[in-house]
């Protein structure tokens, strides 16, 4: 299984919700469908997305804390759930190590997100990782 690319559908799907402000894992079975993904990647997703979208609220506020002066609310779709993918693996994946995550999102935002995307990501992200191990 390639972890990143299961990531990579984790940030797709989260994104498709965003934008139609729908929650539902009722088109998740589409979304798996139109892109090749392999068993274990979709098992993978099927198994953590839930989990992403029940936690939502905790992983948002956590990704507040560390916006100054932003929302997010503000903040480019694509970078926010490539945060939310980061923060759920470091809250509730003990088997990644966090700078695992840290270095998988900074990846995936030079991909897809904007040009400077990486830099806020790792930003965002090394302040909640330090935060937590203080």
């Amino acid at each position: 299984m390639s972890r990143k690319k299961a990531r990579i559908g984790q940030m797709q799907i989260l994104y498709q919700m965003d934008i139609t402000k729908d929650y539902s894992l009722e088109h998740l079975a589409v979304f798996l469908e139109n892109f090749d993904f392999a068993d274990d990647e979709i098992i993978y997703i099927k198994k953590t997305l839930p989990q992403i979208i029940s936690n939502m609220e905790t992983i948002d506020e956590i990704i507040s804390k560390h916006l100054e002066g932003w929302s997010i609310n503000r903040l480019a779709k694509v970078d926010k759930e490539i945060l939310r993918v980061a923060v759920y693996e470091f809250l509730f994946r003990e088997d990644i190590p966090k700078e695992v995550s840290i270095n998988e999102a900074i990846e995936i935002s030079k991909e897809y997100g904007g040009k400077d995307s990486f830099k806020f990501i790792n930003g965002i992200l090394g302040s909640i990782y330090r935060n937590m191990v203080e």
